[in-house]
């Protein structure tokens, strides 16, 4: 095998592919009824290959820098990397979490599982795509596997409702997407994020590339729920199954973000200045329009969602920041919302079950009293979602905050800060519920009590690690997340650009 060739650079997503078609292929073999767990562990082991395989790439990136493909429209390096060793955590924790969900309630659980496989390929390609058809490519797979998740319990009236609301809304927001890949194209004459960043300084049509960057920023905004494209986000978070739920918070969110991280300050570098002033605006609704929103929800899957705008505005806070700072700061806080919100899914998954008959903050009365380790649990993830001390979700905003003011957006930072304030209340209020009340006060103690598996135990313990080791010991992830930030920011590849070679050809 060629180290530096395209196989490498497209191992994980080969991995993963492969697994997915295995998966499909041999769930019609099994009978009715049967047990789909091992089609579930051979997902697992396929993704933790696929983690693998991108370790073994950035040992090979230390000594070459990189790796190009496919006519420089894949590039593989530490930022590449940093998101597909996040993506492929997420989504062993949600396979874990998903193992025993399906027992006796759906006979194509291996379709989920095939699923969650082929949806991950799409957002590792996504992370490692410098070219813009190559992301939307990714784009589609990963979105077109999570449209279907969505409405994954067929029998849930609520459920289908989210998959074809979700399936609506985001083929309009792609189709954003690819009217901004168009003008981009007419403004600069190619799609290569690289060619785009070169080309833009002597366009001769530079509203035509904001226009561009602006029609991307919709299509990607909807992608990571953030205000104000988010209108789809509670109705689908609270009809998804919550193993989903889990996964769609993160996993996609991240790609997205690590795509929109690499046009902005790479691709459209020199438009910084006027593209700061938007993702600042942008963040700051998404922030207060998310904690606002959340006050107002009895339903926790819907408070959660509306938690996820918030904390995708704390997020594209980092945008305003300077760019070493910036990007860093965006690829750590992605890691340590992953881990804490996936392990909140994880808790509410075994508390509520497949059919999920808790479901408001009323139905949780008591529940850290009947089952107190998935309340400490619980408790654990949602403090670091606050921004306590010590857990990832403190260090992240730390991070985040400090990159904002050294770029000079102290404003937006107290803005943030405020907004921390208002998202106490409602995560306190769950947890004033599960603690400080007796579940027969309530008259409705709906939680159906599963047994923690020793699958789901161990999701929910590596979930916990990360969060704990995040806000503690963040050295090594901090380190790969400046090394990406780096790679990012680093003087680009343009030979063989492929929309260029294309257009020579037509010529001819």
């Amino acid at each position: 095998m060629n180290l530096n060739g395209n196989t490498l650079a497209l191992l994980p997503e080969g991995i993963l592919t492969i697994a997915g078609v295995v998966v499909m292929m041999a769930e019609p073999m099994l009978k009715p009824g049967a047990s789909r767990k091992a089609l579930g562990w051979l997902a697992i082991f396929a993704t933790a290959l696929a983690g693998a395989a991108s370790i073994v790439q950035l040992r090979v990136v230390d000594q070459s820098g990189r790796i190009m493909a496919f006519s420089n429209s894949i590039q593989v390096d530490p930022f590449s990397i940093f998101f597909h060793l996040l993506i492929a955590s997420v989504v062993i924790v949600t396979l874990l979490a998903s193992l025993d969900y399906f027992e006796g309630h759906a006979d194509h659980a291996g379709e989920y599982f095939a699923l969650v496989l082929f949806g991950s390929v799409g957002m590792m390609l996504m992370t490692c795509s410098v070219e813009l058809l190559m992301v939307f490519v990714g784009l589609e797979i990963s979105s077109i596997s999570t449209y279907i998740l969505a409405g994954f319990r067929k029998g849930n009236a609520r459920g289908v409702e989210s998959s074809v609301k979700y399936f609506l809304l985001g083929s309009f927001a792609t189709a954003f997407f690819l009217y901004g890949i168009a003008m981009a194209f007419g403004a600069t004459g190619s799609t290569s994020i690289a060619a785009i960043a070169q080309k833009l300084g002597t366009t001769a049509t530079p509203t035509l590339a904001l226009l561009a960057l602006g029609m991307i920023v919709i299509g990607l905004g909807f992608k990571v729920s953030a205000a104000p494209f988010h209108v789809w986000t509670p109705d689908v978070y609270q009809g998804a199954p919550a193993p989903i739920v889990g996964l769609m918070s993160t996993a996609p969110k991240a790609a997205a973000f690590a795509v929109l991280l690499r046009i902005t300050f790479a691709g459209f570098a020199p438009f910084e200045h006027r593209w700061a002033s938007l993702m600042w605006v942008i963040a700051a609704l998404s922030m207060t329009v998310g904690n606002l929103g959340a006050l107002k929800q009895t339903n926790v899957k819907r408070m959660l969602a509306y938690s996820s705008i918030a904390h995708a505005g704390y997020l594209l806070a980092a945008f305003t920041a300077l760019p070493q700072n910036g990007i860093a700061a965006a690829a750590f806080y992605t890691a340590a919302y992953s881990a804490m919100n996936v392990g909140a899914f994880v808790v509410i998954t075994q508390i509520t079950g497949y059919v999920e008959h808790t479901r408001t903050i009323e139905d949780f009365t008591g529940v850290a009293l009947r089952r107190p380790w998935l309340g400490a649990l619980l408790t654990f993830f949602l403090l670091s979602l606050i921004g306590i001390p010590f857990t990832g979700g403190f260090f992240g905003k730390f991070y985040v905050f400090s990159a904002v003011i050294g770029g000079g957006h102290w404003l937006l930072a107290v803005v943030g800060l405020l907004n921390s304030g208002v998202a106490c209340f409602y995560y306190l209020r769950l947890l004033v519920a599960m603690y400080a009340r007796h579940p027969h006060e309530s008259g409705n103690d709906k939680a159906v009590y599963t047994k923690l598996t020793p699958a789901a135990g161990l999701a929910l313990a590596a979930c916990a690690a990360g969060t704990l080791i995040l806000g503690m010991m963040p050295g090594r992830v901090l380190n790969l997340a400046n090394r990406g930030a780096a790679a990012v920011l680093a003087e680009p590849v343009v030979e063989q650009d492929p929309t260029a070679v294309l257009m020579d050809d037509t010529r001819r």
